[in-house]
């Protein structure tokens, strides 16, 4: 029965970091560049107003509380409304905010493709250029002078 008691004792302290590491603690850092600042609009992280330090502090309470990430955010929603989040939604035309970059990288990728494409296929082969031709006449009798003068 002992044996059997240690045992469980054991499994349940091996287990129970191991729960606690599947969600970690929240912080502020975390949270400020995902909350917006409800009075200046800007994220919560680059706002310095009486407002932006009163969501701090909201925060603050909320991560001694224990809460997650998602809770704190849930929280603050509730608090302050939807505007809060710096995340648009994930329907209606909010949605266009995350499609939007989305499709450019891809038009963007395929883009470089097709001109990589482009330089690197093969060209047809140029003719070669046609040899010159030997002087004739007097302009034979001249470089052959000329060439016989600098003859060393």
């Amino acid at each position: 029965m002992r044996r059997t008691l240690a045992l469980g004792a054991a499994a349940l302290a091996l287990l129970a970091p191991a729960a606690g590491a599947q969600e970690p603690r929240a912080s502020l850092p975390d949270i400020e560049d995902e909350v917006m600042c409800t009075i200046c609009g800007t994220l919560l992280e680059l706002a310095e107003n009486a407002q932006a330090d009163r969501e701090r502090e909201f925060i603050r309470s909320l991560i001694a509380q224990g809460l997650t990430k998602e809770q704190i955010k849930d929280a603050l929603v509730v608090e302050y409304g939807e505007s809060v989040l710096a995340t648009p939604d994930d329907s209606g035309f909010d949605l266009t905010a995350w499609l939007l970059p989305i499709i450019a990288a891809g038009l963007g990728i395929a883009g470089v493709g097709i001109a990589v494409y482009r330089w690197r296929r093969e060209r047809p082969e140029e003719p070669d250029p046609p040899a010159p031709e030997a002087p004739r006449g007097a302009d034979a009798e001249r470089l052959d002078a000329d060439l016989a003068r600098y003859d060393l």
